[in-house]
C-alpha cells in the first residue's frame, strides 16, 4: 500500500478574526490534534501527518491537504482547530481505501462535507 500523506498548515490562524489561542495558531492546534489522533490508532497506518508552514489559504483558518501518488489532492480549509481531527482521521480513513483519492462530498465527513478548497488530478506515470 502507498505511503498518504496528511499535511497541516501550521501557521494558519486559529479562526475568523483571531490569529492564536493559548500563544499558538490554530494549524499548529489542529496538527497536536492529529498528532494525538495517530497516537491512538484512530488515522491508518499509511497514512504520514506533516506539518507545513504553509499552504497559501491565508484568507482561511486552518487548512489542511491530503495526497498519495496517483491519487486526486484533496485540500480543505476553514476547519474548526479544536474541533476537526476526528473529522480528519475519517476522511483520511476513506481516502486510504479509495482507489482514486476522490471522497464524494455526502459521503464526507459532515464538517468536511464543505470548505473544500482544491481537487487537484494526480500525477499519473507516462504511458508507454
Amino acid at each position: 500500500m502507498s505511503q498518504h500523506t496528511l499535511f497541516i498548515c501550521t501557521s494558519c490562524a486559529f479562526a475568523a478574526g483571531q490569529r492564536e489561542y493559548q500563544g499558538q495558531r490554530g494549524g499548529y492546534h489542529l496538527w497536536q490534534s492529529l498528532l494525538q489522533c495517530q497516537q491512538l490508532g484512530q488515522l491508518p497506518p499509511t497514512i504520514r501527518v506533516e506539518p507545513v508552514e504553509c499552504l497559501s489559504a491565508c484568507n482561511r483558518f486552518c487548512a489542511i491537504a491530503i495526497a498519495a501518488p496517483e491519487k486526486t489532492t484533496l485540500m480543505f480549509g476553514d476547519l474548526p482547530a479544536l474541533d476537526s481531527a476526528t473529522a480528519i482521521a475519517q476522511l483520511a480513513t476513506q481516502y486510504v481505501a479509495s482507489g482514486d483519492g476522490v471522497i464524494p462530498r455526502r459521503e464526507r465527513p459532515a464538517l468536511l462535507q464543505k470548505g473544500i478548497l482544491a481537487r487537484i488530478p494526480p500525477v499519473l506515470p507516462p504511458q508507454q
